[in-house]
């Protein structure tokens, strides 16, 4: 687990919120604190979807970044800054799959739960923290420091400057 410090906080909201550089994770949970705090439970609700539904469009256990973003965005733009938010993304699991094989991972990936971003915005600063999920107790320490890893390499890539904290 690691935490980096947004140097660029206009840029990442751009990204975050209006772009596609964060379409391909899926929202656990978000909270965004404006007029009100607004919190948003990214679990897809049972039987709201028919099966045709589900298979169809490849819907999981939570909804994608890319279908709440919209809602999201609409609580924060305005004039004002919001209060704070937070926002809690999780790799789908077909990312997760590609993540450990391209990293030469030992973890099967049915013990891994889940590969996290948590990103945080509160007086007026903003970071992103790692965290990971697996199934079983273990001491080793090789997913936690791939995903730290691989997420500072997606921040670079996607031209996000950031400072480790």
């Amino acid at each position: 687990m690691i935490s980096v410090k947004i140097e660029d906080i206009k840029s990442f909201t751009s990204k975050l919120f209006v772009g596609e550089v964060f379409d391909r994770f899926l929202i656990k949970e978000a909270s965004i604190s404006t007029y009100n705090t607004f919190t948003i439970d990214g679990t897809i609700k049972s039987g709201y979807y028919s099966q045709e539904e589900l298979e169809e469009q490849k819907i999981g256990t939570y909804s994608s970044w890319s279908t709440l973003k919209p809602f999201c965005f609409s609580l924060i733009k305005g004039k004002r800054l919001p209060v704070s938010f937070r926002i809690i993304l999780l790799m789908p699991e077909e990312g997760t799959e590609r993540f450990l094989s391209a990293r030469r991972i030992g973890f099967p990936k049915e013990q891994v739960k889940g590969l996290y971003v948590n990103i945080r915005y509160e007086e007026e600063k903003l970071t992103c923290i790692t965290g990971t999920s697996v199934s079983v107790f273990t001491l080793d320490k090789t997913l936690d420091e791939e995903w730290d890893e691989g997420f500072k390499s997606f921040l670079k890539k996607n031209e996000i400057p950031f400072v480790e904290e």
